[in-house]
C-alpha cells in the first residue's frame, strides 16, 4: 500500500486544496465557507514559518455545465470563461482569499495529464470496456443507488428523487469503461483502520467505513452520451466521466508528469477540504486511483457540514444561495471571514442567520475586540503622549495575563494549526481578549492615573503596556482569520517600526511577552469595527 504522506518529507510543502467549483452558476455562501476555511488554515501556517501550497479552481467539464450553457445560447467554454473571470476569481480576491494556484479543468496543463493518467491505468489492466444501466443524478454528476433515492411528491409524484438535490433522476443505459474500484475495497479499509484521521470528522468516517464495507462497484470512469470532457486516448468516442477528471486536479495542478520536482515538493496533500456531499468521491475514489498508480495517499480529508437556510441546505437548486457579498457590505470582509468559522464547527451543519451575525458582530468584534483597542490607544494617547511606557511594576494580575496569553497561543495554535478547530482557536483568542477587558475594568487606569506619584505612574505605565502587548499578540493570532483589521490594529500599535511586518510574525512566538518595544508609537486610528447601520431591505 502507498504510503499516507502523514510524515512529511523534507521540504514538502503543506498542501490544502478545496473541491474545485463547478461553473454552473455563481459562487454562494457554502462554497465560500470552504475556500475561506482553507485561507486561514494555510496563513495560519504560513506564519509558523512553513513552505505552503493552497490551491482552488473550478470544475467546467460534465453534463450539467454543458446543459447550463445550452440553456444561455452559449458554448461550454464561453459559459466557464465567463462565471470564471465574472464570478469565481472577483469573489476570492474579494475575500482576501491568498490561494497559490487556480486550477481550469479545461486547462490544458491539467486535460493533457488526466489523458495521460487514465492510459496507464488502462495499460495496467486497471481500466476494461463493459455497460451500465441505472439511476443517473445530473446535479451530482453521478450513478445513484437505488437505496440511496426518495419518493417524489407533488409534481414529482411517482418519480426517484435525488437525495441530495430533491430533484428526478434519469436512468442512462450506455456503454462505457470502467475502474476496478471493487478490487480496492479492502486494502481502503486496512487505510481507514491504520490511519483513524485519515477521514474527519469521525461521523463522516464512520459514514464512509460502512459504505466500503457494504462492497464496491466498479467505478464508471466515461461518457459516451455527451461529449463536453476530456476524450478518452484510446477511444475518441468516449469522455472521461466528470468525477474522475476533477479528482486529477490535484495532482495536475502540481506538477504530475510535468514538473517532478515541484510533484515531489508539494504532492500528496496534507489536507483535502471538502463538502460532506462529496466525502465519498474523495475518500473513496480518489485514495483507490492514486493507490492503482502507486502515488502516496494524501494525509487528510476534512469534510466540513452544510450551511442551512431555513432548514435546508444552502444551494442554488434549493434557491437559498445568498451572494457573499450582500454580507460583506453590510458587515464587511473581516467580519465575514470570522463569522462563519467562529459561529459554526468546522465538520458539522450549521445555521445561517442574519440576525445572529448581528449580534456576535456587536458583541465579540465591535464591543469586545474593537473597543478594547480604541481604548487602550485613547489612553495612551491621554496619559503617555501616544509613547508606549515600559511595564515597571508587574504584579500577579499582569502574571495571570501572561499566563493567559500563553495559554490562548497554545490552544489555538493547536486547533487551528492541527485539529481544523477553528471555532476552539477563535474562541481560545477571544477568551484571552476578555480577560484583558476584565483586567483594564479592575485595574481601573483611569483611576490610577489621578495619582502623579512615582510608583502611580509606574502602575499605570505597567497596565497600558500589559494591555498593548497584548493586542500585539491577538493582531498576531487573528491575522489569518482577519488580515485587514489584524494590519490596522498592528499600525495602530507602531509594532512594525520595531518588530517587522505582521505577516513576518510567528504564531507560535505570539506568546513570549514584552516582544512590543517600549516607546512604540501608539496611535488610535480608525474604528476597527463600526456600527452596523440598519439591516438592508431586499
Amino acid at each position: 500500500m502507498a504510503a499516507t504522506g502523514s510524515e512529511k518529507q523534507a521540504g514538502k510543502a503543506y498542501y490544502v486544496s478545496t473541491p474545485i467549483y463547478y461553473v454552473n452558476d455563481a459562487p454562494h455562501l457554502g462554497h465560500a465557507y470552504t475556500t475561506v476555511a482553507g485561507d486561514v488554515l494555510t496563513r495560519w501556517h504560513r506564519q509558523r514559518g512553513e513552505k505552503v501550497w493552497y490551491l482552488t479552481g473550478t470544475d467546467e467539464h460534465g453534463q450539467k455545465i454543458m446543459r447550463t450553457a445550452e440553456a444561455n445560447g452559449v458554448t461550454p467554454q464561453q459559459w466557464a470563461d465567463k462565471l470564471v473571470t465574472e464570478a469565481w476569481q472577483p469573489l476570492w480576491e474579494h475575500l482576501e482569499i491568498a490561494n497559490d494556484d487556480f486550477i481550469r479543468t479545461t486547462q490544458q496543463r491539467h486535460t493533457d495529464r488526466v489523458q495521460e493518467f487514465v492510459q496507464d491505468l488502462y495499460d495496467k489492466g486497471e481500466i476494461y470496456k463493459g455497460g451500465y444501466e441505472g439511476p443517473y443524478c445530473v446535479g451530482c454528476e453521478e450513478y445513484k443507488l437505488p437505496g440511496e433515492l426518495l419518493d417524489g411528491e407533488g409534481e414529482y409524484a411517482g418519480q426517484k428523487l435525488c437525495p441530495i438535490h430533491k430533484r428526478p433522476v434519469e436512468i442512462l443505459s450506455e456503454e462505457n469503461y470502467f475502474f476496478r474500484l471493487s478490487e480496492y475495497g479492502d486494502k481502503l479499509l486496512a487505510l481507514y483502520e491504520a490511519n483513524p484521521g485519515f477521514i474527519q470528522p469521525e461521523s463522516a468516517r464512520n459514514e464512509v467505513v460502512n459504505f466500503v464495507r457494504q462492497g464496491l462497484q466498479d467505478l464508471s470512469i466515461s461518457r459516451s452520451t455527451f461529449d463536453w470532457g476530456i476524450p478518452i486516448p484510446w477511444d475518441d468516442k468516449h469522455v472521461i466521466y466528470v468525477w474522475v477528471d476533477a479528482l486529477l486536479n490535484y495532482a495536475t495542478a502540481v506538477g504530475y508528469n510535468e514538473n517532478q520536482e515541484k510533484f515531489e515538493e508539494t504532492f500528496p496533500a496534507d489536507v483535502h477540504l471538502v463538502g460532506k456531499d462529496i466525502l465519498r468521491f474523495h475518500a473513496v475514489i480518489w485514495p483507490a486511483m492514486l493507490m492503482a498508480q502507486g502515488l502516496p495517499l494524501p494525509s487528510k480529508i476534512a469534510a466540513n457540514g452544510w450551511l442551512m437556510v431555513g432548514g435546508e441546505k444552502m444551494s442554488k437548486s434549493n434557491l437559498t444561495g445568498i451572494k457573499p457579498q450582500d454580507l460583506t457590505e453590510h458587515f464587511g470582509v473581516d467580519a465575514y471571514r470570522w463569522y462563519f468559522l467562529r459561529a459554526i464547527a468546522f465538520g458539522q451543519d450549521g445555521s445561517f442567520s442574519w440576525e445572529d451575525f448581528s449580534a456576535r458582530y456587536t458583541s465579540e468584534l465591535a464591543n469586545d475586540y474593537g473597543n478594547l483597542a480604541s481604548r487602550v490607544a485613547a489612553m495612551v494617547g491621554k496619559y503617555f503622549g501616544g509613547a508606549l511606557p515600559a511595564a515597571a511594576a508587574d504584579g500577579p494580575a499582569e502574571t495571570a495575563v501572561h499566563e493567559g496569553l500563553a495559554k490562548a497561543v497554545a490552544e489555538a495554535d493547536r486547533k487551528i494549526g492541527e485539529e481544523l478547530d477553528f471555532q476552539g482557536g477563535i474562541l481560545a483568542v477571544f477568551d484571552f481578549v476578555k480577560q484583558v477587558n476584565g483586567y483594564i475594568t479592575e485595574q481601573e487606569p483611569w483611576k490610577v492615573a489621578k495619582d502623579d506619584s512615582e510608583e502611580g505612574r509606574a502602575r499605570l505605565a505597567t497596565i497600558l503596556y500589559t494591555a498593548a502587548e497584548s493586542l500585539r499578540a491577538v493582531a498576531v493570532l487573528l491575522n489569518p482569520v482577519m488580515p485587514e483589521t489584524s494590519q490596522k490594529l498592528w499600525d495602530s500599535l507602531g509594532a512594525e517600526a520595531g518588530l517587522g511586518a505582521l505577516a513576518e510574525q510567528r504564531v507560535q512566538d505570539a506568546g513570549d511577552w514584552g516582544r512590543l518595544p517600549a516607546g512604540s508609537t501608539v496611535t488610535k486610528g480608525a474604528v476597527l469595527f463600526p456600527r452596523l447601520e440598519e439591516k438592508p431591505t431586499a
